[in-house]
């Protein structure tokens, strides 16, 4: 039944790869738990479940890797119970473990403007894409997927909007700014005379070879600028994302259209930033107030 219930996230729910890869492996793992105390994991009962979980704690396993695991566990009851195979759900009681929240990792504002300089600064690599790579991702707030999948046919013809398909196979509309518009149009040009006529892509960003970038590909870039850049950050893909949003919450625009940009399900995912821009109030506080200063300090 595990098996049934993955082959309905994949062509149902339509999860990512990724995702599936991870609720498989903690149902296994699950199911391999429960037949050591001679159950079968689908008639599992609310202690079983208690268990699995504390053991996985026990074993040293970080919060958020419980925490996944639990949800696997949840979704598979619930799935059980809409196919009319189990009547009640055992982990309906059973609480997520605390995890502390870290604020995610992201660019200011002159820091990025400096990041995004640095392909033609530098000069490695290949500059024209890499700077309109940077100025997409940035701009548009994309998720790396989403922008290895970025093809010719999705963008308007003016460069300055496009549709992207994130998760869940959604689809939205994403703006692009005039900096990151001007840097596709010099970049155009010589992605077309890179392109080979014999394997001809229509992917928008393409490697040296003229096949489409990948996903590793990109981190390789990201990484080698960030390295450049001298900030002792370490600087990924997804900090551009976060920029992005950081950004945005920063100069006063509403949560939700921030949500809306970055094709979040949740609001309190997207409300993260907020805490970014409270955390970044803090410091401020904390460099400029004088008696915030002299806190730390003992008079003499």
């Amino acid at each position: 039944m595990i098996s049934e219930y993955l082959q309905y996230l994949k062509a149902v729910r339509r999860v990512s790869d990724r995702t599936l890869a991870a609720y498989g492996k903690d149902l296994s793992h699950f199911e391999n738990y429960c037949a050591n105390y001679g159950m079968i994991c689908a008639a599992a009962d609310s202690r079983g479940v208690q268990r699995f979980i504390a053991d996985l704690s026990a074993e040293g396993n970080a919060p958020v890797s419980v925490n996944r695991a639990l949800s696997a566990v949840r979704g598979y009851f619930r799935w059980l119970i809409r196919t009319g195979k189990r009547k009640d759900d055992p982990s309906a009681n059973i609480r997520n473990l605390k995890t502390p929240r870290a604020l995610p990792s992201f660019l200011w504002e002159r820091e990025m403007a400096a990041f995004a300089e640095l392909p033609e600064k530098e000069g490695i690599l290949w500059p024209l894409r890499d700077k309109a790579l940077i100025l997409i991702m940035y701009s548009a707030g994309l998720r790396i997927s989403e922008l290895v999948s970025l093809s010719l046919s999705d963008l308007e013809a003016d460069l300055q909007s496009g549709r992207v398909i994130g998760k869940g196979d959604k689809e939205r509309f994403v703006f692009f700014s005039e900096e990151a518009a001007a840097a596709l149009k010099d970049y155009l040009p010589a992605r077309a005379a890179r392109i080979r006529a014999e394997f001809p892509t229509e992917a928008l960003f393409i490697n040296r070879r003229g096949g489409p970038i990948s996903i590793p590909g990109v981190r390789w870039i990201i990484g080698r600028y960030g390295g450049r850049l001298g900030l002792g950050k370490h600087i990924h893909p997804h900090a551009l994302r976060h920029s992005f949003a950081t950004h945005l919450v920063n100069s006063g625009c509403d949560v939700r259209l921030v949500q809306e940009l970055l094709g979040h399900a949740s609001i309190s995912t997207t409300q993260r930033y907020t805490h970014v821009d409270m955390e970044h109030l803090k410091q401020a506080y904390m460099r400029a107030h004088p008696h915030a200063r002299a806190s730390g300090t003992k008079e003499k």
